[in-house]
């Protein structure tokens, strides 16, 4: 069951609706948006009366939700949420763009590609300080030196920092030093790990997982809005498919599924999706167009020379041009991006 406030109602009218619930037995999860909050019963809830809440002061209405996603269903909250990190919003009429390389490789490769980004009209800046790898032996990035690195590139350029948690015992050190913590595919449904995300006060990123099903992909989104996290973006990187050309399959169908069952803001990685550069600009374009809330694109200055996912960096330069081209379709479907700078907006020489 769950019981949606009235917009900005007061703590003690939350307050009530809790007692009364867990009086009745029944676990409550609170889930605070900007506006609103939701708050989800779990347990027996045959034994209270949904009318009995409605008639508490500044409820707006109580709904049975039969998904196993009730956080997370739109059923529960039709108006789509809104995700600040730093001051991006995902989820209203901004279409924000994470850019970065895959990997912080050094503080100079980092400072070069981040005023690159920041001068084309990035919202965020990505990195991966903990990287997670197929092989034993690639690059497994800087750890806690990389998340050294985001902070120092953040303050500069005025760009929050995204970067991936992989393990609760890395949890609190990344925490400290982003502003999106990003669950890769490969952790989807690390339990543990989606859990203590719940408890930290930061927003999270959590990408679908390689095979996962949209089901699973939003009990996923559940487990951290249960823990008591409701600042969760959704990613759809691609899926495996029996198709070997790209490197993954970008199931742009999910997005549009994705915002009817859920309220939660879905961005789009399609430089993970194919694994080729030159097919990221189409599929960045049809991810604004079928509805995406923003994307994620990896950017290296050399990308032969990568350390990580060269194949699928795009060069500073054709970045630039990607942001030019959905600044000019972006006022048809209604969405505004950040301009182009004109010039650094940060203390480097």
């Amino acid at each position: 069951m769950i019981v949606v406030m009235k917009p900005h109602a007061s703590d003690e009218a939350v307050k009530r609706v809790t007692d009364r619930a867990e009086a009745s037995g029944l676990s409550v999860h609170l889930s605070r948006g900007e506006e609103r909050t939701i708050i989800g019963l779990i347990g027996d809830v045959r034994i209270i009366e949904p009318e009995s809440l409605q008639a508490l002061p500044e409820v707006d209405r109580v709904l049975r939700i039969m998904e196993p996603y009730k956080l997370a269903s739109r059923q529960g909250q039709p108006t789509g949420s809104k995700v600040r990190v730093g001051q991006v919003i995902f989820g209203g009429s901004d279409f924000p763009v994470i850019a970065g390389p895959c990997a912080v490789e050094s503080a100079e490769l980092l400072d070069e590609v981040a005023k690159a980004v920041k001068l084309a009209g990035a919202s965020a800046l990505r990195g991966g300080a903990f990287k997670p790898r197929t092989s034993p032996y690639s690059f497994q990035g800087l750890g806690e030196e990389g998340l050294k690195i985001l902070a120092r590139a953040r303050h500069q350029y005025d760009l929050p920092v995204v970067t991936e948690v992989m393990s609760p015992l890395e949890l609190e050190m990344v925490a400290e030093h982003a502003d999106l913590l990003q669950v890769g595919a490969r952790n989807m449904q690390n339990f543990s790990l989606l859990k203590e995300l719940g408890g930290v006060r930061r927003p999270v990123m959590l990408k679908r997982g390689l095979s996962a099903s949209i089901d699973e992909w939003l009990q996923a989104a559940e487990y951290l809005m249960s823990s008591g996290n409701s600042q969760v973006i959704l990613c759809e990187r691609g899926i495996r498919t029996f198709e070997t050309y790209t490197r993954n399959t970008l199931d742009l169908s999910a997005i549009a599924v994705v915002k009817q069952l859920s309220h939660l803001p879905v961005i789009v990685d399609p430089s993970h999706a194919t694994g080729r550069r030159e097919l990221i600009k189409p599929l960045a374009m049809a991810a604004l167009a079928v509805g995406a809330d923003g994307l994620m694109v990896e950017v290296h200055p050399c990308p032969a020379n990568a350390l990580a996912d060269g194949p699928q960096s795009l060069l500073p330069e054709d970045f630039s041009h990607l942001m030019d081209d959905l600044r000019r379709i972006a006022p048809s479907l209604d969405r505004t991006m950040a301009h182009k700078e004109t010039k650094p907006s940060c203390s480097a020489p």
